[in-house]
């Protein structure tokens, strides 16, 4: 009988250790991403291991790596999600009422705005530049192709209100990337001598003008 019972003590540990292994794979990626952040902000991005944000996130090492290879990845993971989510709420909250040249034109002065102010994109550019370098001169990356899916809409929307210049809406979408792009790394650094609100009224003007019918 004794030994019975410590079978079944045993199948039973066995069991719980086999629910809380597939549970614990099931994690979503956002409390790890949640945890990833959490260390950024607090120890850098050259000193976050996938270690400690498997810690943070109170997961096995083995169910991060599964999910991702290594610490860049998971970064890179983050600030597609942190940055999209900033991107699409600029968008969001400019009125329906204008004009879809003025809501490009202050969604685009509204995300440099957030971007910049953003504790992970200042903590990024600050500690690790280098980390979005590819995306500025090599590839796109997965949230500039969300922007531009963004303002592909709303120049296609200009478009027939006539409030957008016609011309390949594929090339105009381009430009404004490049251009919000620019200030959204180089604003901080470019406002130690000039007014960060005359930087973003010009902005602003350049956007206008560009895109006016």
């Amino acid at each position: 009988m004794e030994a019975q019972r410590h079978t079944a003590v045993r199948t039973r540990s066995a069991l719980a250790d086999t629910r809380g292994r597939t549970s614990a794979t099931r994690v979503p990626d956002d409390v790890l991403l949640d945890a990833a952040k959490t260390c950024v902000l607090s120890a850098g991005v050259r000193r976050t291991t996938l270690a400690e944000i498997a810690r943070t996130a109170g997961v096995s090492r083995m169910t991060l790596y599964r999910r991702f290879p290594d610490v860049r990845s998971v970064l890179i993971a983050l600030m597609t999600r942190e940055f999209s989510a900033l991107l699409r709420k600029a968008i969001d909250d400019t009125p329906a009422s204008i004009t879809a040249r003025q809501r490009l034109v202050d969604g685009a002065v509204s995300a440099v705005r957030a971007l910049v102010a953003n504790p992970l994109m200042r903590t990024v550019l600050d500690v690790d530049a280098e980390l979005v370098l590819p995306y500025i001169t090599q590839r796109l990356g997965s949230t500039q192709r969300l922007a531009e899916e963004a303002l592909a809409a709303i120049v296609t929307e200009g478009h027939r209100d006539g409030s957008v210049r016609r011309a390949e809406p594929a090339v105009q979408v381009r430009a404004v990337l490049l251009v919000v792009q620019s200030f959204v790394l180089s604003l901080r650094p470019a406002t130690a001598d000039v007014g960060e609100q005359a930087l973003l009224a010009e902005l602003r003007h350049i956007l206008d003008s560009a895109l006016a019918a």
